[in-house]
């Protein structure tokens, strides 16, 4: 029979009911310490300890499957603060442990999430116009030239007002923000989008003022003729309340 360890999926304040199944379909339960709920699953060290998991997390298919079982049990949760992907401790004494250890970390990080939730803004460049169809008439070197100068030129003035007006609508959109960042731009095939990202950023947003916060979103995208701007969630906090190991 395997051994197994605790999947550790989010902390909060007081107990929840069960949530869905999780990453080894297991039913996830509730460790409590320092005033505190960590919800954790019991699962199979042969596929979930640390040989496993640097084995596994190399493998695309499994990783997404675990992920999205890890974020299907979060979003079910009230306030919490959710924990990175793969992080699993031997048995409930270690996690009541952490609990107690960096309860104040907690603590500190579910007052600032409380009544708040995580939203997503993805800018991407509007595709540059397809220029006309060049003229079957050969042209002199010195055309050609002065043609890929004000190709060049005209790429370089659209690569500029898209990143004034993503600045633009950052500065206006975190106005409506508790608090914002900035991550790595994805690729175009991660995105599912065939057009250059801009930004990638995420704000957390107090849930009144969600619904303004959606609108002001559709506004900056009608008004803004080099970007396209798309809004994503709501999400777990990620970006504001989850805690790496010390």
């Amino acid at each position: 029979m395997s051994e197994h360890g605790c999947w550790l999926y989010a902390v909060t304040g007081k107990a929840v009911p069960a949530p869905p199944r999780g990453v080894a379909g297991e039913t996830p339960r509730c460790v409590e310490a320092a005033g505190l709920v960590a919800v954790v699953g019991d699962v199979p060290l042969d596929s979930f300890g640390q040989d496993a998991l640097y084995r596994n997390l190399e493998d695309l298919d499994w990783l997404s499957r675990v992920a999205r079982a890890h974020d299907a049990v979060i979003a079910t949760l009230p306030t919490v603060v959710p924990i990175r992907l793969a992080t699993v401790y031997r048995d409930d004494a270690r996690v009541r442990e952490v609990l107690e250890q960096r309860a104040a970390d907690f603590h500190r990080a579910l007052r600032r999430v409380t009544g708040r939730t995580e939203w997503g803004v993805k800018v991407f460049a509007v595709p540059e116009p397809v220029p006309a169809a060049a003229s079957a008439r050969p042209e002199s070197g010195t055309a050609y030239l002065a043609r890929r100068r004000a190709a060049l030129s005209r790429r370089e003035r659209l690569e500029q007002r898209a990143a004034e007006q993503a600045r633009d609508v950052h500065i206006g959109l975190a106005a409506l923000a508790v608090a914002s960042c900035d991550h790595p731009l994805q690729n175009r095939a991660l995105a599912g989008e065939h057009t250059r990202m801009v930004r990638n950023l995420a704000y957390l947003v107090a849930d009144d003022r969600a619904p303004a916060f959606a609108d002001a979103v559709t506004a900056c995208d009608q008004r803004s003729d080099a970007i396209r701007v798309q809004l994503t969630g709501p999400w777990p906090p990620y970006s504001f309340a989850a805690l790496e190991e010390p």
